[in-house]
């Protein structure tokens, strides 16, 4: 599920769910039970990759989505108040991991898209290899990002490239997403690791006091987007629509049927 390692000051969180790290509660519960044990007095730099060829986080776990509004279909009570409960905790989850003292970096190769992009806004350095691509299918589903990804990509891009990726679903390239901002740094494959640990170098050296002071003033939640986002995700969920694309999801055999 998740791998964790400690190197002096460096932490490394590595997924690695087949097929492609997939955020349902599994992965949820690993990511809570990793926020619990961290020390953040002693961490000062936490990097967040992938073990799979994949690439870095294919995004919510559609699947165990669909299959859930399909056991309780003609319950909406139920559905709304497990959805709640779900998109409360990634929020929480998201929203640490945001808001550690400590700088955090996200090495990504490979699909990026939706959830996965979510959780790779959430850090605050990002880079990519030449292989990654970024997206935001949800629309496609009858959806909107529900993990926190409209204000997290506000905050650190264009409005236009927002509507673009958000408006219509398209994928971006490692190249594309440098230039607009996406990402910060650009390297061949298999360099993403190397390139992390030579900015966890450079943070090694800084006042951990001074750092903290920083990252708290330098980078703010944007509160109010995110329960904006949270409610009209919420708002979507239990539509026909959303019924209907995610069993067209599951049944289908194209590796990503949503970019269909």
């Amino acid at each position: 599920m998740i791998q964790v390692r400690t190197e002096g000051p460096t932490c490394w969180l590595t997924l690695e769910q087949p097929p492609c790290n997939e955020i349902g509660r599994d992965m949820l519960a690993a990511l809570e039970g990793f926020l619990a044990a961290f020390d953040a007095s002693v961490t000062r730099t936490l990097i967040i990759d992938s073990a799979l060829d994949a690439g870095f986080c294919a995004g919510a776990d559609l699947r165990e989505l669909e299959a859930g509004l399909r056991a309780h279909a003609d319950d909406d009570a139920t559905i709304a108040s497990e959805t709640t409960a779900f998109i409360e905790r990634i929020h929480a989850v998201m929203n640490t991991l945001d808001t550690l003292p400590c700088t955090t970096i996200a090495v990504i190769h490979g699909v990026c898209f939706g959830g996965g992009l979510e959780l790779a806004l959430t850090c605050d350095i990002r880079i990519a290899e030449r292989n990654a691509r970024f997206a935001f299918p949800e629309l496609r589903l009858g959806l909107i990002p529900g993990f926190g990804g409209i204000p997290r990509l506000r905050r650190d891009v264009g409005e236009a490239v927002v509507r673009d990726l958000v408006l219509t679903g398209r994928s971006l390239n490692a190249k594309r997403a440098l230039e607009v901002g996406l990402v910060t740094q650009l390297v061949p494959r298999g360099s993403g690791r190397r390139a992390a640990e030579a900015i966890a170098g450079q943070t090694a050296k800084v006042d951990h006091e001074a750092q903290r002071q920083t990252k708290a003033f330098a980078k703010t939640l944007p509160h109010e987007a995110l329960e904006e986002e949270k409610r009209r995700f919420l708002a979507l969920i239990g539509r026909p629509a959303v019924r209907k694309s995610l069993k067209t999801f599951v049944e289908s055999t194209d590796i990503r049927p949503y970019l269909a």
